[in-house]
């Protein structure tokens, strides 16, 4: 691990980017350019203090979990996180068919998108990115375990993600998302990731097992969702899913159509959802 010099292509990383790249307001006038290194660490999901140590080199070697974090927050190209894991004495994660990296662009355009739900996925369904309206809707996927973060294995193997959406809708769902990923797992036979999810959830959902052997398939499009969410209720959500092809991955936009009960409901989540996840950082980081 070279401190000295990871802890000099952090400082630089940080000073190049202003609030508003990463959706964060301006705030009071700041002394020095580009972000405070707290809210590094908090764009990252790490203490102030780890980050702080490690932008002074005495911090300890991060994780290649941690280091993939960073690379987020710091809105990094694909070189420059591999540049970052070799700083670290770590191998830069394999380059895919289905990248796992979201380039700075992708995560400009999420951050701009202040008054609606959004996430990044690939098109087997791992949630790469959200913006802080999705999290508000649907919970922080990003904070859990790393196999807790497919849509679709979570879907299908996890009985609490039951009551996010309303019961009659649920069979439409499920349809939808074996659907898809049979086109996605046609469309690149030689590809492990499709694959392996697909003989997964074969194993271990029988619902997804009899819908499967239907051999229903449908690319992931536009369509209209239902959630139910604690604490502002039912909601009718437009989703649009814009598609890179070259990383295989899915920008999901959340729309309340305007002078509808959902479009109220989804200004209140902002409100209520945001101050509560506002609590949670403050709490994270004490």
């Amino acid at each position: 691990m070279n401190r000295p010099e990871l802890a000099d292509f952090l400082r630089h990383a940080r000073t190049r980017l202003d609030p508003s790249d990463v959706g964060l307001p301006p705030g009071a006038r700041r002394r020095t350019p580009g972000l405070r290194r707290e809210e590094v660490a908090s764009l990252a999901g790490m203490s102030a203090d780890y980050y702080t140590r490690l932008e002074q080199s005495r911090g300890p070697r991060p994780s290649r979990q941690m280091l993939t974090a960073l690379a987020r927050a710091l809105r990094l190209t694909q070189d420059e996180r591999d540049h970052l894991f070799h700083l670290a004495g770590e191998e830069p994660p394999r380059r895919e068919a289905t990248s796992t990296h979201v380039g700075p662009g992708l995560l400009l355009v999420l951050d701009r998108l202040h008054d609606t739900p959004a996430l990044v996925t690939t098109d087997c369904g791992e949630v790469l990115a959200q913006n802080a309206l999705s999290r508000a809707l649907s919970g922080d996927v990003l904070a859990r375990p790393p196999r807790e973060r497919n849509l679709l294995r979570r879907y299908f193997l996890d009985p609490s993600v039951h009551g996010v959406f309303p019961p009659e809708d649920r069979p439409a769902r499920a349809r939808e998302h074996v659907a898809n990923l049979r086109a996605v797992a046609a469309a690149r036979p030689a590809d492990p990731v499709p694959a392996a999810l697909v003989a997964e959830l074969l194993a271990g959902s029988e619902e997804f097992a009899r819908l499967w052997s239907e051999h229903e398939v449908a690319v992931r499009r536009a369509t209209t969702k239902r959630f139910l969410h604690p604490s502002v209720g039912l909601l009718e959500l437009d989703c649009e899913v814009l598609i890179n092809t070259d990383t295989h991955q899915h920008l999901v936009i959340h729309t309340a159509r305007p002078g509808t009960e959902s479009y109220e409901r989804l200004q209140l989540l902002r409100v209520v959802g945001l101050q509560d996840m506002s609590a949670a950082v403050r709490d994270h980081q004490v």
